[in-house]
């Protein structure tokens, strides 16, 4: 079953919205468990100051959303780019093994945000030059 933590982010997940002009846009799909999720990146001076999401999805895409935002925002793009699926099911307490890919799902939604970032700033993120989301992705 779900973890107290993951129960939490997703009855009150934080972070939910969208943001007005933002920095980056990515969405990323699931077609197997029909999840959806897009994130909203705004970015000053290399630190993103503020990160939202909307999820289309189960508890664990909800929550997976949730407390990735809440470990990317106030980082740097180096210090965002170095979280992974892992350290959002950790900070969860754990996901449910059919569940984990939900995590994988929010770690590329915050690459496919930053991936356009980049494009629309022509700026180079060296980790990023080679990222293609696995699953359907959606501009």
């Amino acid at each position: 079953m779900y973890t107290k933590k993951v129960m939490e982010h997703f009855m009150e997940p934080h972070n939910v919205g969208e943001i007005e002009n933002a920095d980056g846009v990515g969405e990323v799909g699931n077609v197997k468990c029909g999840d959806i999720m897009k994130m909203y990146l705004k970015i000053e001076d290399d630190i993103i100051t503020d990160i939202k999401f909307k999820t289309f999805g189960c508890a664990s895409a909800i929550a997976s959303s949730s407390m990735a935002t809440d470990l990317i925002k106030g980082k740097t793009i180096k210090e965002a780019l170095a979280i992974t699926n892992k350290d959002v099911i950790d900070s969860l307490d754990g996901l449910p093994p059919v569940k984990v890919h939900c995590s994988v799902l929010a770690e590329q939604a915050f690459k496919s945000a930053l991936k356009n970032y980049a494009e629309k700033n022509n700026v180079d993120i060296p980790e990023l030059r080679d990222f293609v989301a696995d699953e359907d992705h959606h501009n």
